[in-house]
C-alpha cells in the first residue's frame, strides 16, 4: 500500500486533518493516509517535504514563500486558514520585562532559520522600531527548547501561537507580555513536486475532504468539547480561538491579495523581490480571483 505523508504543527488548527487522516479515505485505492506531527515548526516541514521525507505540509504562508523564493521544490495548493494567527510574545517566568516597551536589544528564540517564529521577528522588530543590529537569534526547535533556554535568559523573546502556549503561561512556566497578528492569512497547503507528480489528483481530492471536515467544525456546537479534548486545552480559551478563527472551506484564491501580501513580507525583509503568483500555485485546480 502506498503512503501519502501528511506533516503540520501538533496544533489546533489542524484539527480538521486529523479527523480527515483518521477516515482513511483512500484505503480502498491502495493509499493509506499518515499524519507526523511536527513541533519544530514550518522551517523543520520544508526540509522535509524537501527532502522526500513528507509529501504535503501545512505550512505558515510567510515560510512557504521564504521558501519559494529560495529555490525549494514546492507549491502551494489551497490556503487552510485564511484569518491571521495571533502570536503571543513571551519571556520567561523569572523575566522582570512587564511590557515590549521596554525591551530594547532583543534576543530571540526560534524554532529554526525560516520558520515563523524567525519571520514574524521582522514584523515585530518593525512596528517597534528596533534596529536590525540590534537584534540575535537562537534556535531551540520546540516550546520545549525555549524553556530551557529561558534557565539562561529569561530576558528572551519567544513568538508562539498564543493559545499553544496558553497552558505554559497559566501554569507560570513563561509569561506573555504581549501578542502580535500576522498580516496576512496564516496557514497554506503545501506539496512538493514529486508528491504531485505521484498523487496529483489524491491531494486535490484530500485537500477537498478537509475544506469540507472544516465547514462543519465552524458549525458543529460539539467542536469547542472535541477540540479541548484532542489537545488537553481550556474549552473557554478553544472557544476564544475559534472566535477569531476561519478555516478556508472551498478552493478560492484572490490573486490582488496574494499579491499585496507578498509586498507586505518585501517591507519586512521576509522576501527580497516580488513573486508571480502563478508559479507558486496550481493554477488550474484553485479557484482564482482578481
Amino acid at each position: 500500500m502506498k503512503q501519502l505523508r501528511i506533516i503540520g504543527v501538533p496544533e489546533h488548527f489542524n484539527y480538521p486533518w486529523r479527523k480527515v487522516v483518521d477516515r482513511q479515505p483512500l484505503r480502498e485505492r491502495g493509499i493509506e493516509l499518515t499524519w507526523q506531527d511536527e513541533s519544530r515548526g514550518s522551517g523543520q516541514m520544508i526540509e522535509s517535504l524537501s527532502e522526500g521525507k513528507a509529501d504535503l505540509a501545512i505550512l505558515l504562508t510567510e515560510s512557504f514563500l521564504k521558501a519559494f523564493e529560495q529555490g525549494k521544490p514546492l507549491k502551494m495548493i489551497g490556503f487552510h486558514v485564511t484569518s491571521p494567527l495571533i502570536w503571543g510574545i513571551h519571556t520567561g517566568s523569572k523575566s522582570n520585562l512587564e511590557e515590549i516597551a521596554k525591551v530594547r536589544k532583543p534576543n530571540f528564540l526560534i524554532s529554526r532559520f525560516g520558520s515563523g517564529s524567525h519571520l514574524m521577528a521582522s514584523v515585530l522588530s518593525d512596528r517597534e522600531n528596533w534596529s536590525s543590529e540590534t537584534i540575535r537569534f537562537q534556535t531551540v526547535n520546540n516550546l520545549e527548547g525555549a524553556l530551557e533556554a529561558y534557565q539562561s535568559d529569561p530576558d528572551a523573546l519567544f513568538l508562539w501561537e498564543k493559545y499553544t502556549t496558553k497552558p505554559w503561561v497559566d501554569l507560570g512556566l513563561i509569561k506573555r507580555i504581549g501578542e502580535i497578528p500576522s498580516p496576512w492569512p496564516c496557514f497554506t497547503l503545501v506539496a512538493s513536486r514529486n508528491a504531485l507528480r505521484k498523487f496529483e489528483n489524491e491531494l486535490f481530492q484530500i485537500r477537498n475532504l478537509v475544506y469540507q471536515e472544516s465547514k462543519k467544525l465552524q458549525k458543529s456546537e460539539s467542536t469547542v468539547a472535541e477540540i479541548a479534548g484532542f489537545y488537553q486545552l481550556k474549552s473557554e480559551d478553544v472557544k476564544a480561538w475559534l472566535s477569531q478563527t476561519t478555516w478556508a472551506t472551498d478552493e478560492l484564491v484572490s490573486i490582488s491579495e496574494l499579491q499585496s501580501n507578498i509586498k507586505k513580507m518585501i517591507n519586512y525583509n521576509i522576501l527580497q523581490k516580488e513573486q508571480k503568483v502563478e508559479d507558486f500555485l496550481i493554477a488550474d485546480r484553485l479557484r482564482l480571483i482578481p
